[in-house]
């Protein structure tokens, strides 16, 4: 099977830094995802890569594990980026227990029953990923209001923009993957 569309160095073939970023990534999460091994050319960007992930997804934050995974996939799915909205929708999975709610997530939609502050950091999130010139200082308000403060609202920015970063390499590089591909990782 064809991973991307470039070159990429499997496991079994690494060396050097690239082997011990693989090593801690297995040790850490149990398996190489595909977006990793897209960015084996380029060891250095990958490690920088998986630090900046490892902060703003598992990293001290007034962001919830769950609120920073449906944030992820309802970028990704607004970018139409299948593999980031596999992959988070899948994480997204342990937070939200209903089916109907994960799946609209996965669509880009938000449930019917969304409380008013996930309804406020993706809407923020959203309009930054599609007009990133729009946004204003006023748009804050409508995240101080459902009680964000400023050090929650910089992590909901670097994880747009992270997202937006990441859903590019996928759908750049044309990575691949299948439902096996997107499970099974420690979470």
């Amino acid at each position: 099977m064809t991973l991307a569309w470039i070159k990429t160095i499997s496991e079994d073939k690494a060396t050097g830094d690239l082997k011990r970023t693989y090593e801690e990534v297995l040790r850490s999460r149990g398996k190489i995802s595909n977006i990793m091994r897209v960015q084996s050319l380029n060891p250095n960007a990958l490690k920088a890569f998986l630090e900046l992930y490892v902060n703003l997804m598992y990293g001290k934050s007034g962001l919830s594990r769950s609120e920073r995974e449906m944030i992820a996939t309802a970028i990704s799915a607004h970018n139409r980026c299948d593999y980031c909205v596999s992959h988070h929708g899948e994480a997204l999975r342990f937070y939200v227990k209903d089916g109907d709610q994960l799946e609209a997530f996965k669509r880009g939609q938000l449930p019917e029953k969304t409380e008013m502050r996930t309804k406020a950091l993706i809407d923020y999130a959203l309009r930054l990923t599609v007009e990133p010139s729009s946004v204003v200082n006023g748009d804050l308000e409508a995240l101080h209001r459902v009680g964000l403060n400023d050090s929650e609202i910089l992590d909901l920015v670097l994880l747009t923009a992270y997202m937006n970063y990441v859903n590019r390499v996928a759908k750049g590089l044309g990575v691949e993957h299948n439902e096996q591909e997107a499970r099974g990782y420690k979470y």
